[in-house]
């Protein structure tokens, strides 16, 4: 993170130029009566404590379970880590923000926060896809499973979604550093997104909003697309019984996809933002726990280690 800020000084300097620009922006946040902040604290600080212990449980029992080592399951920790990070780098500052009650976040701690927060919604995204194809080969292609998911091409799975979360965000990123933003620094928000970055903008933005369709819409139509068809092709090929069995096997998976994507249509204002990035992460957890058997062995497993041990 100290690599990125430097990096954004150093470009935010060779582009300023004879233009004005700001030092910081003001995160307006939810609401503006004192007498509703601790009450919004408590809440969000709730809702944060519950993702970080329930995404934690579930990559600790997957780390310890050795049944649990499966390409599904390194999907899951993976995806139940990007949730912590998402919601550590959304949360954690409006909740500092709220206690010191300065609204105040500086240009590059803006920037960096936007970079992040595009990293992890898009690794999000291309995960779900991934355990989707991953559900796709374990039901149609039972027998060829070990060799249709080896670990090399497991880990290349994994490891694609960081990757390219990472290049997109960074091509956002150059564009929006390159930006002027004279005397606009107020975000009605309450964290640095792109879009309510953009439109504080004092210049022609035509160029990011223009990327940021065709990346955004991207990113979101080939992993729908894949698990659109992985859970067709499921249908297609599974009897009546096959069916019900192959949606008890992935309706967690099938869960969180709805949930996610019903969250990421109403992404419109802050309210939806809320749904997207804290409700969602919170939520994946129980999805998991209460919908898999094996995960529930695991954490009941885990729990009892640790009572045993206490």
């Amino acid at each position: 993170m100290k690599t990125l800020c430097f990096f954004l000084q150093i470009s935010r300097n060779m582009h300023q130029g004879n233009q004005t620009t700001i030092a910081e922006f003001i995160l307006l946040g939810f609401v503006h009566q004192d007498e509703h902040q601790n009450l919004l604290f408590v809440l969000f600080l709730g809702m944060y404590l519950v993702t970080v212990v329930g995404n934690g449980l579930i990559i600790l029992a997957i780390s310890l379970d050795t049944y649990l080592h499966t390409p599904m399951y390194l999907f899951l920790a993976n995806l139940s880590f990007a949730d912590i990070s998402s919601i550590s780098n959304s949360v954690s500052k409006m909740l500092m923000n709220i206690r010191t009650k300065s609204q105040f976040i500086s240009y590059e701690s803006c920037i960096t926060q936007m970079y992040f927060s595009i990293v992890f919604v898009i690794t999000d995204n291309l995960l779900l896809g991934t355990m989707a194809y991953d559900c796709f080969v374990a039901i149609c292609h039972p027998l060829n499973y070990s060799t249709l998911m080896q670990p090399m091409f497991c880990i290349l799975l994994t490891v694609i979604p960081w990757l390219l979360s990472n290049i997109i965000a960074l091509t956002h990123t150059i564009l929006l550093i390159q930006l002027p933003f004279c005397d606009h620094n107020t975000l009605s928000h309450f964290f640095c997104d792109l879009a309510p970055l953009l439109k504080l903008s004092c210049s022609d933005t035509i160029i990011n909003e223009l990327v940021l369709f065709i990346v955004g819409l991207s990113v979101i139509i080939f992993p729908f697309a894949l698990i659109f068809f992985s859970y067709a092709c499921i249908i297609r090929k599974s009897s009546a019984q096959g069916k019900w069995r192959a949606f008890s096997t992935c309706g967690s998976h099938l869960t969180v996809v709805l949930l996610f994507y019903g969250t990421i249509v109403g992404d419109t204002d802050k309210t939806g933002a809320v749904l997207f990035t804290v409700v969602t992460p919170m939520m994946n957890p129980f999805t998991y726990s209460l919908r898999n058997k094996d995960m529930k062995g695991a954490l009941r497993k885990l729990i009892n280690r640790k009572s045993s041990s206490l």
